[in-house]
């Protein structure tokens, strides 16, 4: 449906904070994760056909950070797995089977800005705040590579596809917007850095594996620019460019399996435009007059069955996305269910460390507690200071008259 919605349209509002990110699951297609300043990850059904009425009930509330949570992302191939990274600088991964984190990669200084998995999600790529790049082996949490940017200090990072390589866009030492290209095995040096103008807003990059196009949108900014990544070098190569006169706040993509194959569509995005308060769909359509089906520009794309389940990924298997065909449209073969699972216990341990033990208030009545809680808390702390201070002087008291009492023969 197009046009504008009512001031009064029913929308998702549980949380208690800002909400920072939001992911819909590439598997089940009404289940969304959230994160927010209120240290919450929350896991959302749409009901058919749209909401009704305001949706304040998520299915499911993980908690586990201990300061608010900037970025969600589900694993690429396995269902019910999902990372969530929080401004305690710690990446959770989820399994929602149980609703309980089972793994923590705390490797990072500083805030993690954004996370990107390569094609089977066995590795992680992050960029954070404290100008280094990681790629990360996320079960164990161990940093395969890392890379100190000075000269390019990176925002944003994507796997490109299989081919084993990484792209940045940041920042260079003289405030210019650029990209970089860098080899996933090796991030002792970029393999290219390009410039892309003097702009202040955020770049964001979109990679389209299947037609090894690029796509850069800064935040702020009304055009979007086109590169095709090829296997030597220049490696890049600009194409064009969609210009607009409205400046976008923020984008979205419409997954592969909703493009309009009969139109030649090989992207979507959904741009918000905050100035006149709507979303505009863009669509990259390959010029072509051709009836017939394009098996160049729609190769077999990941499909939206999984291929591993929580156990099988958490065990040590990588496995291949599974792939499907855009010839005959889309089809939703199984109808799969997202089962909330029952939460008694309130303590969350990974790695020996409980999460809970220092959650932060959430509402207002449990902020007051917990300051009252901490105001006893000092009072007690200091009388016992105040005792202790005392017993000290009696003592170097008590040493002093020993050391002017003469010694008894």
């Amino acid at each position: 449906q197009t046009g504008r919605i009512e001031p009064n349209y029913p929308k998702v509002c549980g949380h208690q904070g800002n909400v920072l990110d939001i992911k819909w699951n590439p598997f089940i297609e009404n289940i969304i994760a959230s994160c927010s300043e209120d240290t919450s990850v929350r896991i959302w059904e749409i009901p058919e056909g749209g909401l009704k009425k305001n949706m304040t009930e998520a299915v499911l509330e993980l908690y586990g950070h201990s300061r608010r949570v900037g970025l969600v992302e589900w694993h690429p191939t396995t269902n019910n797995i999902l990372f969530s990274a929080g401004y305690d600088y710690k990446v959770l991964i989820w399994n929602l089977d149980i609703g309980e984190p089972v793994k923590m990669i705390d490797c990072h200084t500083d805030v993690i800005l954004c996370m990107s998995f390569n094609t089977d999600g066995s590795l992680l790529a992050t960029s954070c705040k404290d100008k280094r790049l990681r790629v990360v082996e996320p079960r164990s949490g161990r940093v395969l590579q890392e890379a100190s940017c000075k000269n390019h200090r990176v925002n944003r990072v994507v796997f490109l596809g299989s081919t084993k390589r990484l792209l940045t866009t940041g920042v260079s030492r003289w405030n210019t917007r650029q990209i970089a290209l860098w080899d996933q095995e090796d991030l002792s040096m970029p393999l290219i850095e390009e410039e892309i103008d003097g702009l202040s807003g955020l770049l964001f990059p979109f990679y389209d594996a299947d037609t090894h196009m690029l796509y850069l949108a800064g935040k702020g900014d009304g055009n979007i620019r086109y590169y095709e990544i090829g296997s030597e070098k220049p490696y890049l190569s600009y194409l064009m460019e969609f210009r607009s006169p409205a400046p976008q706040k923020g984008l979205g993509v419409m997954p592969k399996h909703g493009l309009d194959v009969s139109a030649c569509e090989v992207f979507r995005f959904y741009k918000l435009v905050t100035l006149k308060g709507l979303i505009e769909p863009i669509s990259m359509i390959v010029p072509r007059r051709s009836e017939t089906y394009q098996e160049d520009i729609y190769p077999m794309t990941p499909g939206t069955e999984p291929a591993l389940t929580p156990d099988e990924w958490l065990s040590g298997v990588n496995r291949d996305p599974i792939l499907m065909s855009l010839k005959e449209g889309y089809k939703r073969k199984s109808k799969m269910v997202f089962k909330a699972p029952v939460k008694e216990k309130r303590s969350v341990l990974v790695n020996g460390i409980d999460l809970l033990e220092n959650m932060p208030p959430r509402t207002e009545n449990e902020l007051l507690r917990m300051f009252f809680r901490q105001q006893d808390e000092i009072r007690r702390l200091k009388d016992d200071l105040s005792q202790k201070d005392i017993r000290i002087r009696q003592l170097q008291l008590e040493l002093k008259n020993l050391r002017n009492t003469p010694k008894n023969n």
